[in-house]
């Protein structure tokens, strides 16, 4: 593992680099806001809790899909008293780990500034996240759009989990955003991206193209 959390933005941290098995590499993400503390993804360990704690710890946890559930879910919820979001989808296997105290179904700005935005296809109840950041407005993709190891935007499907029509039409919804800064769940070449002078609509095309190559 590499070192602990690390302040990437004013409002966010990241954890350190986690692989829960051979070829994924993953990151959780503390934002901190309006004094909530808000945990997207999950970290396969705890590694990170004592940095995690002298941050204030954590309010809510949202996850993105059923691929971040694991024990570490009643480790944050009992350690911090975090309340757990999670797509409603996806509730039987998250909830083999632990309670889901807020299913996510529709699209919906949260009491804690979270915009919800269901983008099914990876899995069934794949879900991004946008927060108006002190740096801009951050979109939490999790596997749904994430930058591959050849440093190009990439997407699947699943198989036998996702759906392909659903992808296509969750991918035409995220193009429609205007992040600033996007951040995957499980990535490749990097896991933050600060889009810049590119085009967001560019780089969810260029994921959409990604089956193809």
């Amino acid at each position: 593992m590499t070192a602990s959390i690390t302040q990437i933005r004013t409002d966010l941290w990241e954890t350190r680099t986690d692989s829960p098995f051979p070829g994924l590499t993953t990151h959780a993400y503390l934002w901190k806001a309006n004094g909530h503390n808000a945990l997207f993804y999950c970290p396969a360990t705890d590694a990170d809790f004592d940095a995690i704690d002298e941050l204030g710890g954590v309010d809510d946890q949202y996850l993105s899909h059923q691929d971040e559930a694991g024990p570490m879910l009643a480790r944050i919820a009992e350690t911090f008293g975090a309340r757990l979001h999670a797509p409603a989808a996806e509730l039987t296997t998250i909830g083999r780990h632990t309670h889901v105290d807020v299913p996510v179904s529709s699209r919906h700005l949260d009491t804690n500034g979270v915009e919800v935005i269901p983008t099914p296809g990876h899995t069934p109840g794949s879900t991004s996240y946008l927060v108006d950041g002190a740096d801009g407005r951050y979109l939490f993709t999790g596997d749904t759009m994430f930058v591959s190891a050849d440093d190009r935007w990439s997407t699947f499907v699943i198989p036998g989990v996702g759906d392909s029509a659903a992808l296509t039409t969750s991918l035409e919804l995220l193009a429609t955003l205007e992040p600033d800064v996007v951040i995957s769940s499980a990535f490749g070449a990097r896991a933050v991206t600060v889009l810049g002078a590119r085009h967001w609509a560019d780089c969810v095309a260029e994921a959409q193209g990604s089956a193809l190559r």
